[in-house]
């Protein structure tokens, strides 16, 4: 029997900015419940799929349960949401593809989810990552954004067949002679959206592994990988209606409640 793959949603109850987050509601749901209803509807979608909350707290596993969503408990002192998906990996039987799906992040569309899966059943890649191309209004408005939050919003550039060659927090590619380019309706420059599909192999080696020099740096995992020669699929998806795919402090959440009243409720019927 082929063996599932596994949405992991991490959820930590302690978080510095925002503590108890995945139990905040947001237009009258929690957090929580929207991105669970997010990787229902994505597992759904692609068939052969579970998924399962990875939690530090049994009031966050108490709420999944009560949403009909499978929780494991996993050690608090795990640094980031991917060790905490490794370690619910291996409570799950140990799939052979494992999504991470950040519990803080309601606005990723359940058709977005299930391409990364799919991505990595066609064996072209290890990782899977969505990214975005950015029309030239988008560009201007991260291009301003950063002049006051430099390291909000990650840039990728990728080769011919779609891989990564690079994630940044700078914005890439520099370009020359602009003014020609803006005569196209979009710019070269694509966004990472910070979601990823592993192969069990490639997850088991990423928690094996310290981090390296241009992580470091730039503050960005993914690049553990592309220092080590490893193969990453981006995945184009459309721009993001709603601006925020993550939501780490009381403005964001105040924010993502105005997108939601000017632009619609996502949530899944």
């Amino acid at each position: 029997m082929e063996s599932r793959d596994l949405i992991v949603i991490p959820a930590r109850f302690g978080s510095t900015r925002l503590p108890g987050k995945p139990l905040m509601a947001l237009a009258g749901r929690t957090l929580l419940e929207r991105v669970i209803a997010n990787a229902r509807e994505a597992a759904d979608l692609c068939g052969n799929c579970d998924f399962v909350v990875a939690t530090d707290d049994e009031r966050i596993a108490e709420h999944a349960n009560a949403l009909d969503s499978r929780s494991v408990l996993t050690d608090a002192a795990l640094d980031s949401g991917t060790a905490r998906a490794h370690a619910a990996a291996l409570k799950s039987g140990k799939p052979e593809r494992v999504i991470c799906l950040q519990g803080d992040a309601p606005f990723i569309a359940p058709q977005t989810i299930a391409s990364l899966i799919q991505i990595l059943r066609e064996g072209n890649a290890s990782v899977a990552t969505p990214v975005y191309q950015l029309d030239w209004a988008r560009l201007d408005r991260l291009r301003a954004h950063k002049k006051t939050a430099p390291f909000s919003g990650t840039t990728c550039v990728r080769d011919s067949e779609g891989h990564a060659l690079w994630f940044s927090k700078s914005i890439l590619p520099a370009m020359r002679n602009e003014a020609d380019l803006r005569k196209m309706d979009t710019s070269p420059v694509w966004q990472h959206m910070g979601l990823y599909a592993y192969t069990i192999e490639a997850l088991d080696w990423f928690v094996g592994n310290s981090p390296g020099t241009y992580e470091i740096l730039e503050g960005l995992e993914q690049l553990r990988f592309l220092e080590h020669g490893w193969k990453i699929a981006t995945v184009p998806v459309a721009p993001p209606e709603h601006a925020l795919s993550g939501i780490d402090t009381a403005a964001d959440l105040a924010l993502a409640e105005e997108a939601i009243a000017k632009l619609g409720d996502p949530f899944p019927a």
